[in-house]
């Protein structure tokens, strides 16, 4: 059961349409261009925080890039994580880079675990039925 009938407001007595919030209002005052140029005067004049601020609201954080690697994944499981840290360690891998790689060689691990234990239960499931 609705508790308002449709189209009727919640808050009959509330702000009128068309009237801007205190929010709004502030927003509306402020001349960005003009707080920007406070912000870089200060900068240039030293203020670490200044620049910090500028720094952070204008330009966007540098993300790692990682191109294309090539890491001889062949063997074990333990093998392949050797050969991702030594990657990393010769410095032909970036450290981010391995983490993500070793991530996923866990995962990996963990799924042939399940995929190995969910067939010896079906198999043991199977030798019981007989």
């Amino acid at each position: 059961m609705a508790k308002f009938k449709p189209g009727q407001s919640g808050n009959p007595k509330g702000r009128p349409v068309g009237i801007p919030n205190r929010a709004a209002k502030l927003r509306d005052g402020i001349d960005a261009g003009e707080l920007i140029g406070l912000a870089l005067d200060k900068a240039r004049d030293g203020d670490v925080q200044a620049l910090k601020l500028l720094l952070d609201r204008c330009l966007p954080p540098l993300r790692p890039v990682a191109g294309t690697v090539a890491v001889d994944l062949h063997g074990s499981l333990a093998e392949q994580g050797r050969a991702v840290l030594s990657a990393v360690g010769a410095g032909t891998l970036p450290p981010d880079t391995g983490e993500r790689l070793l991530a996923a060689l866990v995962s990996q691990g963990r799924l042939i675990e399940s995929t190995e234990l969910a067939e010896r239960v079906a198999k043991l499931e199977r030798g019981s039925k007989l």
